[in-house]
């Protein structure tokens, strides 16, 4: 059974299930949602816990001994299984299903991984425990729901917040979901319930925003040009390598020659995605998009801009790197 993250909270009311599987991108939720499971297993008499955390090392036979391992006083146990790596290899892969297709009975078995790949979704023991099991997948909100996220978050402390005050907060706290639950938190404690203004927030939150080089690119192929900036200014700020960042922007640039050559060679864009490896759909749209936005000339053009920076880093022309930078992203970017 699949669940979805809100639904998650309700179907822990009624009786548990012998198996939940939890994984997703963003560490905060998948955390929260195990402080759930376990906190639901205490309410429901599961007082015994038993935690296992995978590693090198680790011997798959601890998982079927935990299971057999019960309280002489007939206790119901909780086992609580961590794959911090993801990967259980194929001895743990096999454990797995074994333990999958004859879970014990008195006992709940909690499952945490971190962000699972597409062909981890396909293997055999994924496949055994998503089947056998609950599973609920946790990931980050996406950056156009960032906002609602945090308004439901202020509204568990009785808080609200202008559509301009979770704006500024949102841009703030964009890739950073732990320091942005803390910033709510401290709203809470600085302001009593009701509602907060756009000046409250200015005073009380911090900019913690993390800039990472994926969502440059992000921007870039979604033609955001104003979120190019800061994110190119967060990136320079916090001292990010210029090679790598302009070996993010050219493979951009490169991949969407390819795919507009493609396009007008009329190949159908579902075989050039295939044949890039695209799968994630959010990507294809934003591609998708950016094809009907940008032309072959714009693309051999920012291809030329590259090799001129490239030179630039390596102190073979003169210019400002990160003013370049900025004039190649308004290139792809601009609407």
């Amino acid at each position: 059974m699949n669940l979805r993250p809100e639904q998650l909270s309700a179907h822990l009311a009624k009786p548990l299930a012998p198996l939940y599987l939890l994984h997703g991108n963003e560490p905060l939720l998948v955390l929260e949602a195990a402080d759930l499971v376990r906190a639901a297993a205490r309410r429901q008499g599961f007082d015994e816990r038993e935690t296992l955390v995978v590693g090198q090392g680790f011997r798959w036979e601890s998982l079927s001994a935990a299971a057999g391992n019960l309280s002489l006083f007939g206790g119901s146990k909780l086992i609580d299984l961590r794959i911090p790596g993801g990967k259980p290899g194929r001895d743990g892969g096999d454990a797995l299903q074994r333990y999958a297709r004859s879970l014990p009975s008195g006992i709940v078995t909690l499952i945490t991984l971190p962000e699972v790949d597409w062909a981890t979704r396909k293997t055999a023991w994924f496949t055994a425990l998503s089947q056998l099991g609950v599973t609920v997948e946790l990931n980050a909100p996406e950056r156009e729901r960032l906002g609602e996220w945090i308004a439901v978050r202020l509204a568990r402390q009785k808080q609200t917040a202008s559509p301009e005050a979770l704006a500024f907060i949102a841009e703030h706290v964009e890739g950073n979901l732990l320091a942005a639950h803390q910033e709510i938190l401290k709203l809470g404690l600085l302001h009593a319930e009701g509602s907060l203004s756009l000046e409250d927030v200015q005073n009380a939150v911090l900019n913690v925003a993390r800039y990472d080089i994926a969502k440059l690119r992000d921007a870039l192929v979604e033609g955001d040009p104003v979120r190019c900036t800061r994110l190119l200014e967060g990136l320079q700020g916090e001292g990010a390598a210029p090679p790598l960042v302009l070996w993010a922007l050219a493979n951009e640039i490169r991949m969407l020659a390819k795919l507009c050559a493609g396009k007008t060679a009329g190949q159908p864009l579902a075989t050039l995605f295939k044949a890039e490896r695209i799968f994630d759909e959010r990507r294809k749209y934003a591609l998708s998009s950016a094809l009907g936005r940008v032309r072959t000339g714009t693309l051999r053009a920012a291809l030329l801009h590259a090799a001129k920076i490239d030179r630039i880093i390596k102190g073979l022309a003169p210019g400002d790197v990160w003013d370049e930078f900025l004039q190649l992203a308004m290139r792809l970017a601009r609407r």
